[in-house]
């Protein structure tokens, strides 16, 4: 069965970072990413090369795990001398180990991929190609691929420019998959919310996007993909959890839109 070429990148055993790119490593901003982990040995590897193999070379990569039972172990010691940091401890959940790593960061941007997710190729280079245009820029965003679990890409999602207003009232505009964040921005605002089990994604670009003076910057290209498969959060409890938070999180920063718009 052919295989996608989504997954001959975030499959392909890693390459020395050329000198060329070497070179350049002074002129481009440094990005952390985090990945929290638990149980997810089937997808966690590709995940791990899917920023490896960026070959991106002013990179911070965290892998923060809550103390899996399968093969995750293995996974990280075999990848260990390209991660700067990585733990196995238990944790609260997916969302205090995403916070976690962001204490840890230095980076001037950080982002965070699930460890069933992937980034697509060059999605690092893209960002800091838009930072080299953009450097007042507080949050980069792009588009996102929905895919299986074979690494076949399902759907394109396409986002539009920010809006505050459809963010608050219409839903996610921005994918964390897709997403990274001035690291001194959230150090100043606060870290994710760690009471949310499913939104916590939603809940930081909107209190970043009513929050004035913000900047926002979306940047044509597809950076990240979504993975549909059974064990994910998505899957579980989307429809029960997720919807409540979500309504949560809305009713909470609709007073402060409404502030924003107003002037007041």
């Amino acid at each position: 069965m052919p295989t996608s070429p989504l997954h001959d990148f975030v499959t392909a055993t890693p390459q020395p970072i050329s000198p060329a790119r070497l070179s350049v490593a002074g002129t481009l901003p440094k990005l952390t990413v985090v990945t929290p982990s638990y149980n997810q040995a089937d997808y966690l590897e590709r995940t791990i090369l899917s920023v490896i193999n960026q070959q991106y070379p002013n990179l911070e990569f965290f892998v923060i795990d809550g103390g899996s039972t399968d093969g995750t172990k293995a996974i990280l010691e075999k990848y260990a001398d390209y991660l700067t940091g990585w733990v196995m401890e238990k944790d609260t959940g997916q969302t205090s180990a995403i916070n976690k790593g962001f204490r840890q960061a230095t980076g001037d941007y950080v982002a965070y991929q699930n460890s069933d997710d992937v980034f697509a190729p060059d999605a690092l280079w893209r960002v800091a190609k838009a930072w080299q245009q953009a450097p007042q820029t507080d949050v980069f965003f792009g588009n996102m691929y929905i895919i299986d679990e074979q690494d076949v890409i399902l759907e394109e999602l396409r986002v539009p420019s920010f809006s505050a207003g459809c963010q608050v009232y219409e839903g996610m505009q921005v994918f964390n998959q897709s997403l990274f964040i001035r690291r001194s921005l959230l150090a100043e605002t606060g870290w994710l919310d760690e009471s949310l089990r499913f939104v916590m994604d939603y809940e930081i670009v909107t209190r970043l996007g009513v929050r004035p003076g913000v900047r926002f910057k979306h940047v044509p290209g597809f950076w990240g993909s979504f993975r549909v498969q059974p064990d994910a959060k998505s899957s579980q409890i989307a429809a029960t959890v997720g919807l409540t938070e979500h309504k949560q999180i809305s009713e909470k920063y609709q007073p402060q839109l409404a502030d924003r718009v107003s002037g007041t």
